[in-house]
C-alpha cells in the first residue's frame, strides 16, 4: 500500500476542514497505510497510530497568517519525499502548491473579508486575503486531482478559477450522527436548566467567528434589533464564537439595550449539547466554503434559518426551503424569515428531523472512504517536479 501524505494547518474535531482532514487521516490510518501529516497540531487519537508519521510545523507567535509559509515550505519538502515513493500528496487549497490532489473547502477568489477592527487587524486581513487568493490560483492551476465539498464550490472552481471539470468531484462532508442528534425531551430539559435556559422560551442560536462580517452577525443583529422592538417577541439569542468584533458586538447590545436578549457566549465546550437545546439555528452568513456548522445544527435537529450562499444548503432543502435567505444583507427578509420560523415552529421542527436523518447517515468514514475512491481510480502519482 502506497503512503499518503495529508498537509494542512491543524488535525483536530473543530471547524470543517480541520474535521474533514481528521477524518480522512484516521481513515487512511485504519486502512493500515503509512500516513503523515504536515500541520501544526493533531489530536490525541490520530498521534496514537504506529503508521501515522507527524512532521510538526511551528506557529510563530500562534499567527497562521506568518506561519502559512513554513507550512507550504514543509508540505513541499515532505510531498517531494513521498511522491518519489509512490505516494499520493493531499493538499488543502493554496496551503501549498503541489501538482497531485487538491481538496477544495475555502476559495478565498469567491470571497474578500470586510473587517471593521483596528487598522492593524484590517491590514493583517487584506494581505492575508491577496496573498491566499494568488496561492489558490497557482494551487488549483497544477492540481491533477480537485476534490470539492459541494456541487456550488465545485461550478466556482471551474468558472472563477478555470480548473476543467474533468478534474473535479464533488464529496460532501460527513457527520458524527451520535454526537450530531435530536435529543429526547428530558435530555433538552436538563441541558436548558444547566444553561439557565427558561423551558418555554424559543431560543436561536448563531455560531460563527466575529472576526469579519463573513458570517452576517451585523444582519442577525439589526434583525434582532427589529424583532424585540415588539412587546410580543419573547425569544433569546445565544451567539457562539469568539473574535477580534466580539467586544464591539457586546457593547453594541449593551448599548442598544439587548444585554438581557443576546448571550455572548463565545468558545462553547459542548457544541452538539447547546445546539441540541436549542430550537432554530440563524445563519446569514454571505460567504461559506461548506458550512458544517449549519449540516450540524440540523443534524441535531434544528431547522436553519440560513441564506442560500451556504452550499450546504444544497443538501438541506426538504421542508426547509422556506426558511432560506436569498440576500445575506436583507434584514427585512431575515426577520419575515424568523417570523416565520416562529409561526410554524413544529412543523419546520418535523421537517428538520427528517432532514437529520438523511444527513446522518454519511459518516465522516463514508466521506474519507469516496474520497479515496476517487483519488485511486484517478491512478498513480506524479511525477516528482524538479
Amino acid at each position: 500500500m502506497n503512503p499518503y501524505l495529508l498537509v494542512t494547518g491543524d488535525f483536530v474535531k473543530t471547524g470543517g476542514m480541520d474535521r474533514a482532514n481528521h477524518a480522512l487521516a484516521k481513515y487512511l490510518a485504519e486502512r493500515g497505510g503509512e500516513t503523515h501529516l504536515v500541520a501544526y497540531r493533531i489530536a490525541d487519537d490520530l498521534a496514537g497510530y504506529p503508521n501515522v508519521f507527524f512532521h510538526r510545523v511551528p506557529k510563530p507567535l500562534n499567527s497562521y497568517f506568518l506561519a502559512s509559509p513554513i507550512l507550504a515550505r514543509a508540505g513541499r519538502k515532505w510531498a517531494l519525499r513521498i511522491a518519489a515513493r509512490g505516494g499520493r500528496v493531499v493538499v488543502n487549497g493554496g496551503n501549498c502548491v503541489w501538482p497531485d490532489i487538491n481538496w477544495a473547502h475555502h476559495l478565498h477568489v469567491s470571497y474578500k473579508p470586510q473587517v471593521t477592527a483596528s487598522p492593524l487587524w484590517k491590514l493583517k486581513a487584506e494581505l492575508s486575503f491577496r496573498s491566499a487568493a494568488v496561492t489558490d490560483r497557482k494551487a488549483f492551476g497544477v492540481a491533477r486531482v480537485v476534490i470539492s465539498n459541494s456541487n456550488r464550490t465545485r461550478d466556482e472552481l471551474i468558472r472563477d478559477l478555470g480548473v476543467s471539470e474533468k478534474r473535479v468531484h464533488t464529496v460532501y462532508l460527513g457527520i458524527d450522527g451520535e454526537v450530531f442528534r435530536p435529543r429526547s425531551h428530558s435530555e433538552r430539559d436538563a441541558i436548558r436548566a444547566s444553561l439557565g435556559w427558561q423551558p418555554d422560551t424559543a431560543m436561536l442560536v448563531f455560531v460563527g467567528a466575529l472576526g469579519d462580517r463573513r458570517k452576517g452577525f451585523d444582519t442577525l443583529f439589526s434583525s434582532w434589533q427589529k424583532l424585540c422592538a415588539s412587546k410580543e417577541w419573547s425569544a433569546q439569542l445565544t451567539v457562539i464564537g469568539t473574535g477580534a468584533e466580539l467586544p464591539a458586538w457586546k457593547a453594541r447590545a449593551s448599548a442598544a439595550g439587548l444585554a438581557s436578549r443576546i448571550n455572548f457566549m463565545g468558545f462553547c465546550k459542548d457544541l452538539p449539547a447547546v445546539m441540541a437545546a436549542s430550537d432554530a439555528l440563524i445563519s446569514p452568513t454571505r460567504y461559506e466554503g461548506y458550512g458544517l456548522a449549519i449540516q450540524e445544527a440540523v443534524c441535531c435537529g434544528l431547522p436553519a434559518i440560513v441564506s442560500r450562499a451556504a452550499p450546504v444548503t444544497e443538501r438541506i432543502g426538504d421542508g426547509l426551503e422556506a426558511l432560506m435567505l436569498p440576500d445575506p444583507e436583507n434584514v427585512e427578509g431575515l426577520v419575515d424569515r424568523i417570523r416565520l420560523w416562529h409561526s410554524r415552529r413544529e412543523d419546520f421542527a418535523a421537517a428538520a428531523a427528517i432532514v437529520s436523518a438523511k444527513l446522518r447517515q454519511h459518516s465522516w468514514a463514508d466521506m474519507a472512504s469516496e474520497f479515496v475512491e476517487i483519488v485511486e481510480r484517478a491512478g498513480c502519482g506524479v511525477p516528482v517536479p524538479g
